[in-house]
């Protein structure tokens, strides 16, 4: 029988980009998934995908984001901008499908607050989960949703493999684009320090988690994405680029463990 494939692509902001490159080396290599499960920009990579959105398509839509097409002000509690803009972007590419109507099995995951715990999107719609995983604590304002107040997945599990092997593949691939993020050395604003700390214990939670179920990751991938801020809306060529050669890099030692 043969093996099932799994990529599971972390959380990255910008750096996610590299998700796309990476896809299209798979593509290019005639390697095609059977499970994708995806955190935050990864998410949003992960669901297209799987909604059968081309990966040309998805990198011009990407590679012409600007910030204001993203941010919305708004006078809610909870976050400085509204989703709304993010829902209507995600919407214009893969509509208002629910999860069973993927051409690919896609799970998704975000964090509830009210438990503190990591939730699993595998059912219903698709456009509410994404939201909900690429929700930046207090830059996004958190989902609302059937008692559950999320926010990004990548506040618990930024790379999510273990979902991915669960869902039944037996090569799993994780592809974290953020690796070990470092402080500036010039201190930053108030928010500034904020995402550091969320970076500092992202760190060592992912560290960790990867230390913990090595023997189920058969490939952890890092694009050399170098100082790129997640945060930044620049430099997206340069992330599809280096998303392109580490998949292109790794697409023969892939194809053996499928044998």
């Amino acid at each position: 029988m043969p093996k099932k494939l799994g990529f599971a692509l972390g959380a990255g902001g910008a750096r996610g980009v590299a998700h796309v490159g990476f896809l299209k080396a798979m593509e290019d290599a005639g390697i095609k998934p059977d499970f994708v499960t995806g955190c935050s920009m990864g998410s949003v990579v992960g669901a297209a995908y799987s909604a059968g959105v081309s990966i040309e398509t998805m990198r011009k839509a990407v590679c012409s984001l600007r910030l204001f097409d993203l941010i919305a002000p708004t006078g809610k509690r909870g976050g400085l901008f509204d989703t709304k803009k993010m829902r209507r972007i995600l919407a214009h590419y893969i509509g208002d499908l629910d999860f069973a109507d993927l051409q690919t099995p896609f799970h998704c995951v975000a964090v509830d607050m009210i438990t503190q715990s990591l939730i699993e999107f595998s059912e219903g719609s698709l456009l509410d989960a994404v939201v909900a995983s690429s929700s930046i604590p207090s830059i996004f304002c958190p989902t609302e949703k059937n008692g559950m107040r999320l926010i990004d997945g990548g506040i618990l599990e930024r790379v999510p493999f273990e979902q991915v092997k669960n869902m039944g593949a037996d090569v799993v691939v994780a592809v974290d684009v953020l690796g070990w993020r470092e402080c500036k050395e010039d201190m930053p604003g108030t928010l500034g320090i904020l995402l550091e700390t969320i970076d500092i214990m992202d760190n060592y939670r992912t560290r960790r988690r990867h230390k913990e179920k090595a023997d189920i990751i058969d490939f952890w991938l890092e694009p050399e994405l170098g100082s790129m801020s997640q945060y930044s809306f620049k430099h997206f060529d340069f992330a599809y680029q280096k998303g392109y050669e580490i998949g292109e890099a790794n697409v023969e030692a892939i194809q053996k463990a499928l044998q």
